[in-house]
C-alpha cells in the first residue's frame, strides 16, 4: 500500500494486468452478483434526473424495474446501488445480439442523450473504492468472472491502472493520476 494525498492505494492495481475480454466473459459482472452497482451519493440524483433521457436504450424489463423499485435503491449494506431486474442482472443493462451485457446508460452517453458516461463504480472497475472519515481506500477486485481479463491483459501487458486510467483521472484528476504513474515507474525500477 501507498499514499496519494488522501487515498491509500493498493500495490496490486500496478502490479496486475487486466483487460475487459467482453468476448470471453459477455459483461457478466453487470449480470452476475447479489447486488446492484455501488453509487455515489451524487450519482443517485444524476440517475432521477437523466431516467427520461435514458429510457429509450433500455429494455422493457429494466425499465420495468426502475419504475417499481426507483433509479436507485438502498442496497443490504445501507449504500445506494442500482436497482435488479429480478435480483439478477443491473436494470440499466441492455444485452447485444451476441448476448453480451452492455450498460444502457453508457450507450445513451456514446449516443449524447446525456453528458454522464455511468456509475463511476462501474468505470473503475476492477478497482473498487471506499471512503473512510480521512482517507479513500483503493483496491484490486478480484472475481474469477475477470479470469479472462487478467489474461488478456497479462498478454497485452496492461496494468490495472492503465487499463482503467479514463475512470481514476474521473474519480482523483490528473494530478492524482501522474503521482500513481510516478509511482509505477518506481516500483518498475524495483
Amino acid at each position: 500500500m501507498f499514499q496519494i494525498g488522501k487515498t491509500v492505494v493498493s500495490e496490486e492495481i500496478i502490479a496486475h494486468d487486466f483487460v475487459c475480454n467482453l468476448t470471453a466473459c459477455k459483461g457478466a459482472c453487470c449480470v452476475g452478483g447479489e447486488y446492484g452497482a455501488p453509487l455515489e451519493d451524487e450519482e443517485t440524483a444524476m440517475l432521477q434526473n437523466i431516467f427520461e433521457k435514458v429510457k429509450p436504450y433500455l429494455r422493457p424489463e429494466g425499465i420495468a424495474a426502475i419504475e417499481e423499485q426507483g433509479a436507485f435503491v438502498k442496497g443490504e449494506d445501507g449504500e445506494w446501488e442500482t436497482p435488479l431486474v429480478g435480483n439478477q442482472e443491473c436494470a440499466y443493462v441492455t444485452f447485444s445480439d451476441a448476448g453480451v451485457a452492455k450498460c444502457g446508460l453508457e450507450t445513451a452517453y456514446e449516443a449524447g442523450a446525456t453528458q454522464w458516461k455511468k456509475p463511476i463504480s462501474c468505470h473503475l472497475y476492477p478497482v473498487r473504492t471506499r471512503a473512510y472519515s480521512s482517507f479513500t481506500a483503493v483496491n484490486y477486485h478480484r472475481w474469477e468472472i475477470c479470469d479472462p481479463a487478467c489474461v488478456l491483459g497479462k498478454e497485452l501487458k496492461v496494468p490495472i491502472y492503465k487499463f482503467v486510467k479514463e475512470a481514476l483521472v474521473r474519480k482523483f484528476g490528473e494530478t492524482w493520476y501522474r503521482e500513481l504513474e510516478e509511482v509505477a515507474a518506481q516500483m518498475a525500477k524495483r
